[in-house]
């Protein structure tokens, strides 16, 4: 990030550092409580490529579920075969691409991931008020915005 540019507002360094820990913190809690909602047996990562195919991501390979994923190809690997044995997902070999597999939910996946949901949901229902809910609701189009521009920006490094 330019420095001129910080100067041209009223942020400098230590407001962005301390925007992105507070958001990385937020999501350390959540994905806790999220933890809680799992079986034993699965990870929260298990969860997170259940989630994005049952979100619009079926159909994909391996790889683009890498790249959505921000993990290493071996990480995608395991948690696939995993997902397989459980019978959350199946893979097809891809029509376009013969060297390639594409990812499928199924419908006990789908059913897994509805269930962690709504086990979620519950929970949050705990402790969440409707001052709450306002202000979560008022934020989202702002986390989306600076989400969008991380995933165009994810090349970018230092210097």
């Amino acid at each position: 990030m330019s420095s001129d540019r910080l100067r041209k507002t009223n942020y400098g360094p230590a407001d962005v550092f301390a925007y992105f820990r507070e958001a990385c913190q937020t999501a350390q809690l959540s994905e806790a409580l999220l933890d809680k909602c799992l079986p034993d047996d699965l990870h929260r990562s298990h969860f997170y490529i259940v989630n994005h195919l049952a979100r619009g991501g079926d159909g994909e390979t391996p790889q683009q579920i890498t790249d959505a994923m921000q993990v290493t190809k071996t990480t995608i690997s395991h948690s696939l075969a995993v997902l397989e044995k459980r019978g959350f997902i199946k893979t097809r070999p891809s029509v376009s691409d013969a060297r390639s597999k594409e990812v499928f939910i199924t419908d006990a996946g789908r059913d897994f991931q509805q269930k962690a949901v709504a086990a979620l949901t519950r929970l949050y229902g705990v402790f969440l008020r409707d001052d709450d809910f306002r202000v979560m609701g008022e934020a989202l189009p702002s986390l989306v915005s600076i989400r969008r521009l991380l995933e165009s920006n994810s090349a970018v490094g230092p210097d």
